[in-house]
């Protein structure tokens, strides 16, 4: 299947084929399935954002930073090597700066 050229902003929590629509972090070369994978983690990304802000508001003695953390930070660091992997030359470039290599 062909690639084609995306915009990804994991701050916006979008993936758009117009860099004109919004800004955007990353440019990535992906397949539409591809493209679906890496909505897919944007959207459980937020969701883990939500889970980790309520175990914040409404702590439980049970439920250890760490460990709220810890699942968050797991679907960002799959999210973000998903990234690496697909992204252009520059995009590598950068996420290799900041520790996300394949």
């Amino acid at each position: 299947m062909e690639k084609k050229t995306y915009y990804v902003s994991v701050h916006g929590r979008s993936v758009l084929d117009d860099p004109q629509a919004t800004s955007y972090e990353w440019v990535v070369r992906a397949t539409p399935e591809e493209v679906d994978a890496i909505s897919h983690m944007l959207e459980l990304l937020g969701e883990k954002e939500d889970s980790t802000f309520l175990a914040y508001t409404y702590p439980w003695p049970d439920s250890p930073e760490d460990t709220v953390n810890s699942s968050y930070q797991s679907v960002l660091d799959d999210l973000y090597r998903e990234i690496y992997r697909l992204g252009t030359e520059e995009t590598r470039q950068l996420l290799s700066r900041i520790g996300y290599e394949n």
